[in-house]
């Protein structure tokens, strides 16, 4: 039995859930998401409360998508009524950042600025030219998105430079041994 799966997921006031055949669609103050599902999947809905439930529990390949899939909708509940976030930080002396439109332009250090275009479905936001937030309503593409950005300057483990999450500890190393006067 899937200790994860068999938790209910219970749907606030104001979020829509509607089944149609392999598809959960979900709408919400924020927007709407719709996710597939394989047919060893069961999806019901009763009263507020939606409950995730695979044919033959036996199975472990049938166990595995139970949870899967309860945490995919779950997160899609979420994501409709609260939304997410990361927020990123760039460390180092003429990092900066700036958002026009749908365009981030980053300088971190390279010869040229970088432009990275936000997708369809995710907000940015820059402050104090060092902090970037992105929202979305898609745990998923949030969490690609920072992963995008991050990936374009990683921070390197001798000064910490680069972009990284807010809260991210790095793991530093000592540099070369300074030369000992003889």
């Amino acid at each position: 039995m899937s200790r994860i799966g068999k938790k209910e997921i219970i749907i606030p006031s104001g979020v829509d859930v509607k089944l149609s055949e392999n598809i959960v669609i979900v709408k919400g103050p924020k927007g709407e998401l719709k996710q597939s599902f394989p047919k060893e999947v069961l999806v019901s809905i009763e009263s507020g409360v939606m409950k995730v439930n695979v044919l033959n529990p036996e199975n472990k390949a049938q166990r595995s998508l139970w949870g899967l899939f309860q945490r995919l909708i779950t997160n899609m509940v979420k994501g409709v009524t609260e939304g997410y976030e990361k927020k990123m930080e760039m460390v180092g002396v003429g990092f900066k950042a700036a958002l026009s439109g749908k365009k981030l332009t980053l300088d971190v250090g390279f010869s040229h600025p970088v432009i990275f275009e936000l997708p369809e479905g995710i907000e940015g936001s820059v402050e104090k030219n060092v902090f970037i937030t992105i929202q979305g309503i898609d745990k998923q593409l949030v969490g690609e998105i920072a992963a995008r950005i991050r990936k374009i300057k990683k921070p390197e483990p001798y000064k910490g430079k680069g972009i990284k999450y807010v809260g991210e500890v790095i793991r530093r190393k000592a540099g070369k041994a300074a030369k000992g006067s003889a």
